[in-house]
């Protein structure tokens, strides 16, 4: 599975980072970063709850 942000939708709440700080940072009045390519299955979860308490619906997962 991957990850595809729209940068133009992020307004960097870091709901995401909070969810998944393994896959996901937000800098101080900045924009989601991904941290991964290809996201593991035992964080499946955590990116899913990213993805779903995103505000702006700015995540979206791929599935390979």
């Amino acid at each position: 599975m991957r990850i595809e942000a729209d940068l133009d939708l992020c307004q960097g709440h870091a709901m995401c980072s909070m969810e998944a700080p393994d896959v996901f940072t937000v800098a101080k009045h900045g924009t989601v970063e991904i941290l991964m390519d290809t996201v593991p299955e035992r964080l499946r979860a955590d990116v899913e709850a990213a993805v779903e308490y995103c505000p702006t619906r700015a995540l979206s997962i791929v599935e390979d």
